[in-house]
């Protein structure tokens, strides 16, 4: 059978950016204070910020073993009042997952619209609470890392 039909039988995986894939505090050291007082609470909306943050340990090796096994997208979200968010996290992903992220990156506020087996997410903000596949709670036991969670999907 073709490559086609392994596709559909290969199972998809989403995997969030923010905390998950990315750490988002990394990017605060490479802020002004200024700044960092000024878009206190929002720093989501700070213009590219995203595009500053260093991926978390084990993140990208894990990521492209994941994809070797599975159909592999990253879902994340960009907030609303950063307009550079988005186009920094294309960037982030061109950058760090190379070929293997290539036209695999999804920006959305209602990740529950997508359909798939598992979401990695840190969180249950923006529909990640309502993915109807299974919800893998990064950082949380029994996922508090990346190991735990290759341990778990790749079998």
């Amino acid at each position: 059978m073709g490559s086609g039909y392994r596709l559909l039988m290969t199972k998809i995986l989403y995997v969030d950016m923010d905390n998950v894939l990315v750490d988002f505090q990394s990017a605060l050291s490479k802020l002004e204070p200024t700044v960092i007082k000024k878009h206190e609470n929002r720093l989501d909306e700070v213009e590219g910020i995203f595009s500053l943050m260093d991926p978390l340990p084990g993140a990208l090796e894990a990521f492209r073993m994941l994809a070797s096994k599975y159909d592999t997208y990253i879902l994340s979200t960009a907030p609303w009042e950063n307009a550079s968010a988005w186009s920094d996290k294309l960037e982030w992903v061109k950058e760090h997952l190379g070929s293997s992220g290539y036209k695999r990156l999804i920006c959305t506020h209602h990740k529950h619209l997508n359909y798939g087996d598992y979401l990695i997410d840190d969180r249950l903000a923006n529909g990640a609470d309502q993915f109807v596949g299974e919800h893998i709670l990064f950082g949380q036991p029994p996922f508090l890392d990346w190991n735990s969670v290759l341990d778990y999907l790749i079998q």
